[in-house]
């Protein structure tokens, strides 16, 4: 085994990423390494065998059990120095796994296959596992993050923001519960795709020549063969599995990749020196600046986002490598193998808003001073519809008249109402009391009692994908 250090690897996700996600990196690799890779070949490979051996009458179920055996002692290594021979990749696994296996069962080892059907068969497998034994529970543990921090913010009042104005009050809980929302369904569809990915044994062109020559019923054949591995027929296959399972579940992953990228800019932008509503955890030896010590920077949301920056566009080539000429071209051989890159780069970047999340701290103090900085001014809207509910027409206009007072003035609404307009003050009173039961002089002190539901909102949607989680965990255990 060559011994190289790792910072004279090219690819950042080697080295620097490796070095902070160790363990999820480490786990990766059960699946998304070259040496995983060889390996998902020889057990679709292995699985050929045991099929023949089931439909030729072969050997009893201690013959095929011995594959497993078999299929534990190849290695990466001679597979690739056979390879330097051949200058075929699948023949050269084929040539190793003949030299192992028991005399009679030469003969039959790749008997009937193209290698495609090895290859995008073991893709599946591969994309399959890596999605239920470790992406989909790193979001699941995100998602978890996500519901702790709404539930216990969910009373917490937020000035609502549009176009990078204040608007309406929310709270804070209501405004991570829109993520705990599109990431819940993200995850679900993920799911969903990845227990849908297929394989095939179909052959050249697909269309089961070859194992025709070998069975009477190859549709049978393909379906035994890929029960070994867990997996369904593709539907109609060329030499190739059609590539929509597979770009299916990847623009996925890209949607799931948009939506923490989005979390991560809107917190972000909530560390803002003049927002400054939540903040990332910062540690005591931790340095923000070389130069201004005072800093504090939201590096690890801003890490986030250039992460999805620097992979989101690949998806570009997921799409590309959706077209083959007629039956198979090689025009995906190269590409498709950055797919990987593409899955551990999306979770580096949810394993960092993972460890944002569990470290995020909440400015109680800044979130009521944002809210009110401008008074009762983000009460404009509950103040024209009270008005209009009251009868009077033109309601929108006469309130935007008086924000426009209010802002050459200096006064609140209530004191604009109160003073240059007490009939119409006189009916807000009214109106409100009678569809919320609440003072007028009190709400327009209080903003934060104009949320509307946003506190059960949230509530619902984090029991909702907490049921979600306990499911999905069911599903994957």
């Amino acid at each position: 085994m060559e011994n190289r250090s790792i910072y004279r690897n090219i690819s950042p996700l080697d080295h620097r990423y490796y070095q902070s996600n160790k363990e999820l990196f480490e786990a990766l690799s059960n699946t998304l390494s070259e040496e995983a890779t060889v390996a998902y070949c020889v057990k679709a490979e292995m699985a050929l065998l045991k099929t023949h051996i089931q439909l030729q009458n072969l050997g009893d179920q201690s013959l095929i059990d011995s594959l497993d055996d078999i299929e534990k002692t190849i290695t990466p290594e001679e597979v690739y120095k056979e390879e330097e021979k051949t200058q075929h990749n699948i023949r050269a696994l084929v040539n190793v796994i003949n030299k192992k296996v028991p005399e009679k069962l030469k003969p039959w080892v790749h008997m009937g296959a193209t290698s495609v059907d090895m290859l995008d068969t073991a893709n599946s497998m591969r994309m399959r596992d890596v999605t239920r034994n470790t992406i989909l529970p790193l979001l699941l543990e995100l998602e978890e993050e996500l519901i702790k921090m709404a539930e216990a913010e969910a009373e917490t009042p937020q000035v609502g923001r549009t176009h990078g104005q204040h608007a309406v009050p929310v709270t804070l809980g209501f405004a991570l519960a829109e993520y705990v929302s599109r990431l819940g369904q993200s995850i679900r569809e993920m799911e969903r795709l990845s227990s849908n990915l297929r394989g095939k044994l179909a052959g050249a062109v697909g269309g089961y020549n070859a194992t025709s020559m070998i069975t009477a019923d190859p549709l049978e054949m393909e379906k035994i063969y890929l029960k070994f591995l867990g997996l369904k027929p593709s539907e109609y296959s060329t030499q190739m599995v059609e590539p929509e399972y597979l770009l299916r579940l990847l623009l996925e992953y890209n949607t799931a990749f948009g939506i923490i990228a989005n979390l991560a800019d809107d917190l972000r932008h909530l560390q803002r020196s003049e927002i400054d509503e939540v903040r990332e955890f910062f540690s005591a030896t931790q340095v923000g600046s070389s130069t201004m010590p005072q800093k504090r920077n939201p590096w690890n949301c801003e890490h986030v986002k250039s992460l999805w920056k620097a992979f989101a566009p690949r998806v570009m080539s997921f799409y590309m490598d959706q077209i083959s000429e007629h039956q198979r071209d090689l025009s995906n051989s190269a590409s498709a193998r950055f797919q990987a890159d593409f899955i551990a780069g999306f979770a580096a970047a949810t394993s960092r808003m993972k460890k944002i999340m569990a470290g995020m701290t909440v400015n109680k103090p800044q979130l009521t001073r944002n809210l009110t900085v401008q008074g009762d001014f983000v009460l404009a809207e509950p103040t024209y519809i009270l008005l209009a509910m009251s009868g009077v027409n033109g309601a929108h206009e006469i309130v935007r008249n008086i924000t426009l007072s209010c802002e050459k003035t200096g006064k609140t609404i209530m004191e604009v109402l109160q003073t240059e307009q007490p009939e119409s003050w006189t009916r807000i009173k009214v109106q409100l009391k009678k569809v919320s039961g609440l003072d007028a002089e009190n709400f327009y002190s209080d903003p934060s009692l104009y949320r509307g539901k946003t506190a059960e909102k949230t509530r619902s949607l984090c029991s909702q994908y907490s049921s979600m989680i306990t499911e999905i965990k069911g599903v994957l255990s």
